[in-house]
């Protein structure tokens, strides 16, 4: 029995290794992803952005003077500019946040994390924890990470490494839905958007098409509503108004980048491997419990 719980130990610490290595290369397709995510994002920014004032308001965008037509263009660019900046620092933030949380959980366990400084498989390893190791298809160059020492990491378990993921994912997803919401703020002090449409209203008509998977007829990363609004001339009047904002998609920067989204596609190639290591890490998990509760009562066990 104490042969059969070394066995196990010995599966878990090949799936931590293995899940090690995983984080390694997630780490670097994330890097290259985002660097190309924040240039795709400053160019859907600017076409939609020329949507909204050319074919949605065009009589707004002309009754601007000329300078302030360029003030709005200059501050559209500074904004997508930021935003870039702001998706290549989640990366590095979110492995901060990841370190602090992980030597908060391991202070309060004694077993040591292995250090690997190689992408190698660990020798012990069983078939199936040697098949998570074969490589990842993709089009982005350098697919998997060689000689990374990735000892400093300091993600080990799977679940580690999923809520490292869901936070960077979230990250993003906010960084677009904030800097849609700047610019529509931005057009709409501009006088390009009705300012008669409360700002509110707008954020909130903003998340609702977030939430769901709709897709998007015309433009991309544009929203398209049918709202009601009072009317000028009697407050008891409403009138149905056309409403034409920005709305960044992730889906959509992907789909109008062919290498942006043969970068989602490795991630999501990467994310099943640790839903395979994840599994078979709770199953170890699972069977080092019944081996120990099967020595235990062994070990208590006497007859009368």
């Amino acid at each position: 029995m104490a042969r059969a719980i070394e066995r196990i130990e010995q599966d878990l610490a090949a799936l931590e290794d293995a899940t090690a290595l995983l984080r390694a290369e997630l780490d670097k397709t994330y890097s290259q992803y985002l660097q190309l995510l924040g240039q795709a994002v400053r160019r859907q920014l600017i076409l939609a952005s020329y949507q909204v004032c050319t074919h949605g308001y065009p009589q707004a965008f002309l009754s601007l003077s000329f300078s302030q037509r360029q003030k709005l263009q200059q501050s559209i660019q500074q904004m997508g500019k930021k935003a870039q900046e702001q998706l290549l620092s989640h990366l590095e933030a979110s492995k901060k946040a990841t370190q602090e949380e992980v030597r908060d959980s391991n202070s309060n366990d004694p077993a040591p994390q292995p250090e690997i400084t190689s992408n190698e498989p660990p020798q012990d390893a069983t078939p199936e924890i040697l098949s998570i190791f074969e490589p990842v298809p993709g089009n982005l160059e350098a697919e998997a990470p060689e000689n990374i020492d990735i000892s400093n990491l300091e993600l080990a378990k799977p679940e580690q490494l999923a809520q490292w993921q869901e936070q960077l994912e979230e990250a993003i997803a906010q960084t677009l839905e904030t800097l849609s919401l700047n610019t529509n703020h931005l057009l709409q002090q501009t006088g390009i958007i009705p300012s008669k449409l409360p700002a509110a209203v707008l954020e909130a008509a903003t998340k609702a098409d977030n939430s769901t998977e709709s897709v998007t007829v015309g433009s991309p990363n544009l929203l398209n509503l049918l709202m009601e609004t009072e009317s000028e001339d009697d407050s008891e009047d409403s009138t149905l108004t056309r409403i034409i904002a920005i709305n960044l998609r992730l889906s959509e920067i992907e789909f109008a980048d062919p290498t942006l989204n043969a970068g989602r596609n490795q991630i999501r190639n990467l994310s099943a491997k640790r839903n395979t290591l994840h599994r078979e890490y709770h199953k170890k998990q699972r069977e080092r419990s019944v081996a120990q509760a099967e020595a235990a009562w062994r070990a208590s066990w006497f007859e009368d």
